[in-house]
């Protein structure tokens, strides 16, 4: 039988699962930590498909999604902040190598949005955008049933948007760019730093509070975390207002951790997102909506986009 192998890098974990040649159902799946003392993430990555790779199944290909700017031509890495030491890795042809099994590399949030569109809440859309919000913020776009890659495959890297040039800096190094002001990392830090002056709230005990801790404490009335997602969610609301004057979708997906928080996210979203459109023509229709796929996101687009891949060539 022919199988797939997918695999999804994260700042924290590396999933792997091992796909049949028709369905999304994984025959196996297995998880490990990025990284640890003894062995390097690339390193651990190259045990993992060891670990994985079936023994009664013939592999067609492999797939790879990278949390990173990739330059998708030449199959390399160019940088990958969470991940230390992955800068020009020549990935593809190291995994390549050492297997002899066609490799393919793609952005983690490009592939997510891949998922969603074509098995989750982007299903029957042509035209969608999908960003997803955690420890940083990422983003992938279909426009008229096609991944948008961008001539070398660094299309779409939506965290990094100016929303406010002299604002905070980004882990990227510069200042303003949306990840640094709505992701999950920027809600904590922001709720630190008033935490820091003297600000009061129920948070005082977390030393620093997670973006999980304090959206439960907004849920709970906290006047602090409420003003935390409000202010995220007003920028948020500014960048997706951009990204419709520019690609027009019908649906935006937001997934990770922090889109699971509910209205005290969406509300401010939706009304800034309101405030700072260019006309009300652009919200006509448009679905603004949680991922479905969650965490299979990435993997399910990875598989589904080399399926398709292969079929036109």
């Amino acid at each position: 039988m022919k199988t797939y192998i997918m695999i999804d890098i994260g700042g924290t974990k590396i999933r792997a699962a091992v796909f049949p040649a028709r369905g999304i159902t994984a025959l196996h799946v297995k998880r490990i930590r990025t990284q640890c003392e003894n062995q390097s993430s690339l390193e651990r990555l190259i045990e993992l498909i060891h670990r994985i790779w079936p023994k009664k199944h013939r592999v067609v290909a492999i797939v790879i999604a990278v949390p990173g700017l990739l330059d998708l031509n030449k199959g390399m890495v160019l940088s990958a902040v969470n991940i230390p030491g992955w800068i020009n890795l020549p990935l593809k042809q190291i995994i390549e190598g050492k297997f002899k099994t066609p490799t393919y590399l793609g952005n983690d949030a490009s592939f997510a949005a891949y998922g969603e569109w074509r098995h989750g809440a982007g299903k029957g859309h042509h035209n969608l955008i999908f960003l997803t919000i955690s420890t940083g913020i990422g983003g992938g776009i279909i426009i008229n049933d096609r991944l948008l890659t961008g001539s070398r495959g660094f299309a779409t890297e939506l965290g990094h948007v100016t929303i406010q040039p002299k604002g905070p800096i980004c882990s990227c190094g510069h200042r303003g760019h949306l990840e640094a002001l709505a992701s999950g990392t920027a809600i904590s830090k922001y709720v630190q730093k008033k935490l820091t002056r003297g600000g009061k709230s129920t948070l005082n005990a977390f030393h620093p509070p997670t973006a999980k801790q304090i959206a439960t404490a907004a849920q709970q009335g906290d006047l602090l975390a409420k003003k935390a997602f409000n202010r995220a969610g007003k920028f948020l609301g500014i960048a997706i207002a951009n990204y419709l004057h520019i690609f027009n979708p019908t649906c935006v997906i937001l997934g990770g951790g922090v889109s699971l928080s509910g209205d005290i996210l969406f509300k401010p979203l939706n009304r800034s997102l309101a405030q700072n459109i260019l006309n009300p023509e652009y919200l006509h229709k448009v679905v603004i909506t949680p991922a479905k796929l969650k965490d299979d996101a990435g993997l399910i687009g990875a598989l589904e986009y080399v399926r398709d891949f292969s079929k036109t060539k």
